[in-house]
Formats: structure tokens, sequence, C-alpha cells
């Protein structure tokens, strides 16, 4: 059996371009051609398998392979033996129920209902928690049509918008179903070896992402004030300047609102304030 950590990655969809672009800048290989289904990253110890996305949770519950970059609502959906170690923080979406005008009042009023999806598994799981009977019927692919067509009188689907759900003459109603994202599944209780290795370069690339880095001078009488607008993850380093009176701060700040705490640093009398991406780190 290979040493190498065993990781899927979706080979197209939505996630596909995002999860390999994460990996990337994590610092492994990836494919160069979207017909390659293998890549091996010998110097780090890893092997990519690209695979359809509603396949990962599946290879990895079964310990077929290790680790895998999927979506909330496929693992759901998957009913598969593996869980979510990590949000990913991309390919965002939610479920929510949509019925023609006026039909879906509230949660009760599915039961008993034609529920079409794409998501038997995670429709199902929802209805039980809820304590309602009603048939699902699975489709692949648009669904919008299927109340249209007969088959269904409610669909479940991924909204982002909603305008093709208007444009089909239905309407959002009931509950959101669930909030998905791109997640790192692994096999349920199981910990595989250069799994602690991947996910912190992971958490590294995440990290980089959700923040950046920030200089700027201050006179040391107004330091304090700065400091707390600017704690950084375990203090700022503070550094001298050959100006009388003024140092130099340099501390990571998230980067939402980061333009915003550059104006109230400026307030303070901060000058040369710099922001900078950090493209990869270690905590």
């Amino acid at each position: 059996m290979s040493s190498h950590l065993r990781v899927a990655v979706p080979n197209k969809g939505s996630l596909s371009l995002a999860a390999s672009e994460m990996l990337r800048e994590a610092g492994y290989r990836q494919r160069t051609d979207s017909k390659q289904l293998t890549v091996l990253d010998d110097d780090n110890g890893v092997e990519f398998f690209y695979l359809r996305p509603r396949d990962i949770a599946l290879y990895v519950g079964e310990g077929t392979l290790d680790v895998g970059i999927t979506g909330r609502d496929l693992l759901l959906d998957s009913g598969a033996k593996a869980e979510e170690v990590r949000r990913l923080g991309f390919g965002r979406s939610r479920f929510r129920f949509a019925a023609r005008p006026g039909t879906l009042e509230s949660m009760g009023d599915l039961a008993g209902k034609r529920i079409a999806t794409s998501y038997v598994g995670v429709v199902r799981r929802h209805l039980e928690e809820h304590g309602l009977q009603a048939e699902v019927v699975r489709l692949d692919g648009a669904v919008e049509t299927s109340i249209q067509l007969g088959v269904a009188d409610v669909i479940a689907d991924v909204v982002e918008t909603g305008s093709t759900l208007k444009a089909a003459g239905l309407e959002i109603a009931g509950d959101v179903i669930l909030e998905s994202e791109a997640v790192l599944v692994t096999r349920a209780g199981v910990e595989p070896r250069g799994l602690e290795i991947f996910t912190r370069r992971i958490d590294g690339v995440l990290v980089a992402r959700s923040y950046l880095m920030m200089d700027y001078d201050i006179a040391q009488e107004h330091l304090d004030a700065a400091v707390a607008l600017t704690p950084g993850l375990e203090g700022p380093t503070i550094s001298p300047l050959r100006r009388e009176g003024w140092v130099a701060v340099r501390a990571m700040v998230p980067r939402e609102g980061a333009q915003r705490l550059m104006d109230d640093l400026y307030a303070l009398g901060a000058r040369a304030i710099l922001l900078t991406d950090i493209h990869a780190c270690r905590l």
C-alpha cells in the first residue's frame, strides 16, 4: 500500500478550480491537463485523485482514499462514513424549498407532497428532523421544470439569486435546508498518516486569505491606542524609528474591514500605513 497521503479532489464542477487553486497555494503539485486522473507529488508525500464530486465522500468513507475536498451538501447526501474536518471558505450555497406562489406557507405544508431534488439524502434528513412524511423524487440536473411537468409539487435545490426559480414561476419557501460550502473530509474516527501536515498547510492558506500584513509608523504617545486597534495574533512587532519619539508597528489584521482600520489609524496620527498580502503562513 502507498505510503503517500491519498487525496480526492473534484474533477469538475464549481468546486474543482477553487480546490486546485487552494492546493497549489498550499505548495502541492496539481494537474495541468483536465484529462489527468491522478497526480503524484512525491516531494510532499501526497497523491491526488480527481473524481466526481458526488463520489468523493464515499471513497473517503470506505477508506479507499484518506482525505477529500467536497461539498457539505454532497457529504451529507452520500450517507458515507466520512466526517467534515475543515471548512474551506469557498463554494458556498444555500438549499431551499421552492413551489408555486401561495402553495407552501409553512413547513407543515410539505406533508404528503412530492418533492423533487438532486439531493435526496439531504431532503429526507431535513424532513425526518421536522417529523414530516413526504415523497422525495430523485432528479439529476435541472429540477425547476419538474413542477410544471407534473412530476412534483415542491422542489429542493441550490439557490443563489433566485432568478432561475422566478423565471420558472416558483418562489422560495420554508426554512433554509442546508448552508453548504467546500469542506475537507476524512473517514470518521480515523486520522491517516500525513494528515496533520496536510491540514496545517491548508490552515495556512485559509489564514493567509483572511488576513493582511499591516505596517505603519506612529508617535510613541499614541502607540497604546494604535495597538488596541491592531493587536495582531500574538502581539504586534514594534521597532524604534530614527525619528525621535516614533515607532514602526507590524501586525496581521483581518482582511475584512482593513480599509476602515487604515482610516482609524490615520486619524490617530499613524503615517506610512501599508497593507500587503500574505501568501502563506504557519501559526
